[in-house]
């Protein structure tokens, strides 16, 4: 068996870049993005200081999350142990950009595809070791057959101690690091330069550590002071997404309730209205979603070539399995046949379910996210949809005239989803998590996305909880109308920054 791997040897390293350019010229990686990149870290307090430098890369794990979340088998494992990529096979979807825990991934500008260090396969094949490898001045770089004990990077891993970089993820990386210093390995324990970065002088005014003393800086003992940047992969297409989503579950799901309550026979709320909701929903979140692709056009290979461990792929199957029944639904609706809808609600109510919640999942694929593996994901999901659904259904109903009982559905479910949603984030964020999940919640409730968070809970949790409740209770059903209006407002603002601050912090 052969199993190939990458050492770096750091305490030679000179961070002289020439890995960095051997590997562009040998793939033509354009401007802008990297397959292999070296980051400048310094440490210490003047005199003692020490720049530290680190190579970083594709790990080319043996459990690699970026091939378990690819749609399309466009990432995978060799036999050898190489984790390669296929461009015909590329959706351009960039799933895999979030679940690497290591940013090692990137589109390509050109060719509109996920791209990567592919260990040059093209050259191993002939014998002939990685491009980085030859051109290192320091030989400092290693590769080889790890299984293989005669291999003369076995006999360097046999006779040092190495690290490898975040192996609590437990993608067991196969890039090993020979005298590195933790700070060169972690990017949480630096924090990057704000004085002019690699040609500042450090002087009393501008400290080489951070004084703030917050809870995001118990663990940062250097700065990194020259690096890569790396783009967010999902911004405002994707939280778009969940918030039609949300909608066209959500229509169904309380459409269901109100059927399985006595009120299949109100034609034209439940009957009509509810599945046109759903169905007008649902297709704009099929655009979105192929929209946010960099090959959009390739968007059918989801389903000609499909991966069938992607939540990608099963979420896209859910969404053809809730269509179906939402047309059914509407059919059953124009033929006005209320024993039809009534046997279609339990099946609506568990496909709008999971038409709104299996994004937990697939966002549970994106190992490299902390903040987005919480096992509170899916109930808030569920929350956020009932809400949704209500809020999507609410002014329908005012205009159709629905009977009370339906007002009052839909006022108490507008209520109860936003009460829910909010105990649940309440306690999402109280909650401890790792080093990770606390940057990411800062930067949702303190930094850069505060606005963001702030009006998700004030227009998204507490304004309809407060309209519905006053609306369930006797007032005019346009109470939730209003409330529905600015919780879809709330929801769009929350999701948009949660979704960018799960990405807010680096990976490498």
């Amino acid at each position: 068996m052969t199993r190939y791997a990458f050492l770096i040897d750091q305490d030679t390293c000179i961070g002289c870049h020439a890995c960095t350019v051997a590997c562009k010229a040998e793939h033509q990686v354009p401007l802008g993005v990297n397959r292999t990149w070296v980051k400048y870290i310094e440490k210490g307090e003047f005199p003692d200081t020490r720049r530290f430098f680190s190579v970083n890369r594709c790990n080319h794990c043996t459990d690699a999350p970026c091939v378990s979340i690819c749609p399309t088998s466009a990432l995978y494992s060799r036999k050898d142990g190489i984790v390669d990529f296929d461009d015909s096979r590329c959706i351009g979807c960039k799933s895999c950009m979030n679940a690497c825990p290591y940013d090692a991934l990137y589109i390509n500008p050109e060719t509109q595809t996920a791209h990567k260090c592919n260990f040059c396969t093209h050259r191993v094949e002939q014998g002939l070791e990685p491009s980085c490898v030859i051109v290192c001045p320091t030989q400092s770089i290693f590769a080889g057959d790890v299984d293989d004990p005669s291999s003369r990077i076995s006999r360097m891993l046999a006779g040092h101690d190495t690290k490898v970089r975040a192996p609590e993820q437990g993608t067991k990386p196969h890039v090993f690091y020979k005298g590195a210093d933790e700070a060169a390995l972690d990017p949480l324990r630096t924090r990057i330069a704000d004085d002019g970065m690699i040609w500042a002088e450090t002087t009393p005014g501008h400290p080489t550590l951070p004084v703030s003393g917050g809870a995001e800086d118990r663990n940062v003992v250097a700065r990194t002071a020259y690096t890569t940047a790396h783009a967010m992969a999902w911004t405002g297409r994707v939280s778009a997404y969940l918030v039609t989503k949300a909608v066209a579950g959500g229509a169904l799901m309380v459409a269901g309730l109100a059927a399985l309550l006595g009120h299949a026979g109100e034609r034209g709320l439940v009957g009509l209205a509810a599945p046109l909701v759903a169905l007008a929903m649902a297709a704009v979140t099929g655009v979105l979603l192929i929209a946010d692709l960099t090959q959009p056009w390739r968007f059918l290979y989801i389903f000609t070539t499909p991966q069938w461990g992607s939540w990608l792929v099963r979420g896209s199957y859910v969404l053809l399995a809730f269509g179906g029944v939402g047309s059914a639904w509407l059919l059953a609706g124009l033929v006005d046949s209320p024993g039809a809808i009534r046997a279609l609600a339990v099946p609506g109510i568990v496909l709008g379910a999971g038409a709104a919640g299996y994004t937990a999942w697939l966002f549970g694929q994106c190992e490299g996210r902390d903040l987005w593996q919480t096992p509170l994901m899916l109930p808030v999901l569920l929350a956020q949809a009932i809400t949704a659904g209500a809020a999507g259904l609410a002014l329908p109903a005012a205009l159709l005239g629905a009977p009370d009982g339906v007002d009052a559905i839909l006022a108490w479910c507008l209520a109860g989803g936003a009460l829910a949603q909010a105990a649940l984030v309440a306690i999402e964020l109280g909650s401890h998590g790792t080093t990770h999940v606390a940057l990411a919640t800062a930067a949702l409730t303190r930094g850069a996305y505060r606005g963001r968070f702030r009006l998700g809970v004030v227009a998204g949790m507490v304004a309809p909880a407060a309209l519905g409740i006053a609306a369930a209770v006797g007032a005019s059903p346009w109470l939730t109308v209003a409330g529905g209006a600015v919780a879809l407002v709330g929801l769009a603002a929350y999701e948009d920054g949660f979704v960018r601050a799960g990405q807010s912090v680096p990976l490498s």
